[in-house]
């Protein structure tokens, strides 16, 4: 019988299954060497390796253990997408008796951006994420778009305010208040944008990788298991939300604009009022931050929120 292990998969249950994976993949995977790194989020085990080709040429691979089935579909569908997605070497949805998504792919010579500053990486990813929404585009909007619960997500923050009183407590809780009171009327306006395209869903600095060293290199984007279908200003906006609490990363570089050109560039739509949906965005996330404090807690982050948080009102006359 297949069971479900995909959830609970530690690094020391993927060793063990190191030699039904090189077993699995005809000896052509070797030299596994598992790591965990800073930004990354949930069980999954990785691993350096090695592939041996039909040639016998090595090439450096990355090994994803166990990996989420939207994850490994959208690998296979971005392959020969003008290298926007990692090239995909074997992948499986079963190991060793378990239902179990692996996949191996290509090992990054340059990345992920975060970890050097150049004012240049929004530019390129925003490249990339058009790169990645125009190429996924001859797939099939089969879903709606996320819906938050965004009255929940505002409850919470308040409860949060209140419960650790942080900084600015009082600035927090009369801009909760104001939103509060028109939260109907953006929810309305925010569920009405257009859903019509594929956008990565999880477009941060970690995610962006390079094959070439050169400055002006393409950035191809990882992990793809956030892939879902939105308006852009999605993915625009949550590339900003990592420089809210960086002013002069911010003031260096404007993340929606550079979307907002890289889409023109790249021949996708951009309608001539999105900025509205971007203030929305901005002030629904940053409203919400209190209710993340172990992700989100950092007082200088906050800080940021509540500013954004009371210029999108302020855009949007709300107050």
């Amino acid at each position: 019988m297949i069971e479900s292990a995909s959830s609970m998969i530690p690094h020391s249950l993927a060793r063990s299954l190191e030699p039904v994976l090189l077993k699995q993949t005809n000896h052509q995977l070797k030299d596994i060497h598992w790591f965990k790194t800073d930004w990354q989020r949930g069980g999954a085990a990785t691993g350096y390796a090695v592939w041996e080709d039909e040639d016998k040429q090595e090439h450096p691979v990355v090994l994803k253990i166990p990996i989420v089935r939207k994850e490994l579909r959208w690998t296979k569908r971005m392959q020969d997408m003008d290298g926007v997605a990692p090239h995909l070497f074997a992948y499986g949805e079963q190991l060793n008796g378990y239902d179990l998504a692996w996949m191996i792919i290509e090992r990054f010579p340059v990345g992920p951006l975060g970890k050097h500053w150049d004012d240049s990486n929004i530019e390129r990813i925003a490249d990339a994420a058009a790169r990645f929404s125009s190429a996924a585009s001859v797939f099939e909007l089969d879903q709606e778009g996320r819906r938050e619960d965004w009255k929940d997500l505002v409850s919470k923050a308040k409860k949060s305010i209140r419960e650790n009183h942080i900084e600015n407590e009082k600035d927090w809780k009369k801009a909760i208040t104001t939103l509060n009171k028109k939260l109907d009327g953006v929810m309305e306006t925010w569920r009405g944008r257009r859903i019509d395209q594929w956008l990565h869903g999880d477009l941060h600095l970690a995610n962006a990788m390079c094959r070439t060293e050169q400055d002006v290199s393409p950035v191809a984007l990882i992990d793809l298991a956030e892939v879902h279908a939105g308006h852009w200003i999605e993915d625009a906006v949550y590339l900003e939300r990592q420089l809210w609490g960086h002013k002069t990363r911010l003031k260096a570089t404007k993340p929606v604009n550079a979307m907002a050109s890289a889409r023109r560039k790249h021949g996708l739509r951009v309608d001539d009022d999105y900025i509205k949906l971007v203030d929305i965005r901005r002030m629904l996330l940053a409203a919400t931050a209190p209710a993340y404090m172990q992700s989100e807690g950092d007082p200088r982050y906050l800080a940021a929120c509540l500013e954004q948080l009371q210029h999108a009102m302020a855009r949007l006359k709300i107050g």
